[in-house]
C-alpha cells in the first residue's frame, strides 16, 4: 500500500470516528455523492481538497500522519491461536465479529446480553490478543487492516463450514431483504477468472456500504451476511450418471 493510501484510509477512520458519511461530506464540498466515493476509492486529491476535507471534518493533517503510519503496523490475517481463542469463547467471538463490523461498545451492550463487567473482560482480552487498540473510556480501534481475512482452514473457517454454513442455508430465502441465485453452465477460465474479480468487486462494495451505514443506521437496518461462491461443481446425482 503507498504512502497516499495510507493517508486515505486514515482520513477514512477519522471520518468514521466523527459520523460523518459520505453523503454529508458531498453537501459540504458541494459535489455529488458518486464523486466523493469516487475520489476516495481512487485516492484522487488535490493538496487543495484534502486541506478542505480535513477543515470540513476538523482532523489535523498530522492525524492523519500518525494514523497512516499505525495502520502500516495493522494485521491481515490472525494467528491459529488467536482465531482459536475467539472460537472457544462465543461471547469473544460476538464482540469481534460486531467490532470487526463497525458496531459501538455501547450499542452491543444495549443489544446482547453482557454485562459491563463482562464486556470490559472481552475487551482487554481482545487487546491482548492484538485484534483492537483499547483506548480510554472503552474506545476502541480496530488493528485488523482493510484486507483482512480469516484463515484458510483455520478455526473459524472450520467453524462456518461445520455449523455455520448449514444454519445460513437454512432458509427458502423468500422473506423480502433475502436473496438466492443459483446458476450453471458450461465457461472457460477466462471468463472464470473475470467473474471472480467481478465478485470481489461486489463483496467489496458491500463492506463500503457496511462502513458508510454503520454510525447513521436506522430502525430498519438488519446485521447481514452475503456469501459469494463460484467452483467447478455438478450435483452429484449427475455425477453418478458420467461414463
Amino acid at each position: 500500500m503507498s504512502q497516499i493510501d495510507d493517508m486515505v484510509a486514515a482520513l477514512k477512520a477519522a471520518l468514521r470516528s466523527r459520523a460523518i458519511t459520505y453523503a454529508a461530506l458531498a453537501t459540504k464540498l458541494e459535489l455529488s455523492e458518486s464523486s466523493v466515493k469516487r475520489m476516495f476509492a481512487r485516492s484522487n486529491f488535490t493538496l487543495k481538497r484534502l486541506a478542505q476535507i480535513c477543515e470540513d471534518a476538523e482532523v489535523e493533517l498530522s492525524e492523519l500522519v500518525i494514523g497512516a503510519q499505525e495502520g502500516r503496523s495493522d494485521i491481515d490475517e490472525l494467528t491459529e491461536q488467536q482465531e482459536q481463542t475467539l472460537v472457544a469463547d462465543t461471547k469473544l467471538l460476538l464482540v469481534a465479529f460486531l467490532l470487526l463490523n463497525y458496531r459501538s461498545v455501547e450499542s452491543i451492550l444495549a443489544a446482547y446480553r453482557i454485562s459491563e463487567l463482562e464486556m470490559i473482560r472481552l475487551l482487554a482480552q481482545l487487546d491482548r490478543l492484538q485484534i483492537i487498540h483499547l483506548l480510554p473510556g472503552n474506545q476502541v480501534r480496530m488493528r485488523l487492516s482493510r484486507t483482512f481475512s480469516w484463515r484458510q482452514s483455520g478455526p473459524i473457517q472450520r467453524l462456518f463450514e461445520n455449523s455455520i454454513q448449514s444454519d445460513f442455508f437454512q432458509s427458502r430465502f423468500s422473506a423480502p431483504n433475502e436473496l438466492r441465485l443459483v446458476v450453471n453452465g458450461m465457461i472457460s477460465e477466462q471468463s472464470l477468472a473475470h467473474l471472480h474479480d467481478r465478485l470481489r468487486r461486489i463483496a467489496a462494495e458491500f463492506e463500503d456500504s457496511v462502513r458508510e451505514d454503520y454510525k447513521t443506521l436506522q430502525h430498519d437496518a438488519s446485521l447481514s451476511t452475503m456469501v459469494l461462491a463460484v467452483r467447478p461443481w455438478a450435483m452429484k446425482l449427475f455425477q453418478e450418471l458420467r461414463r
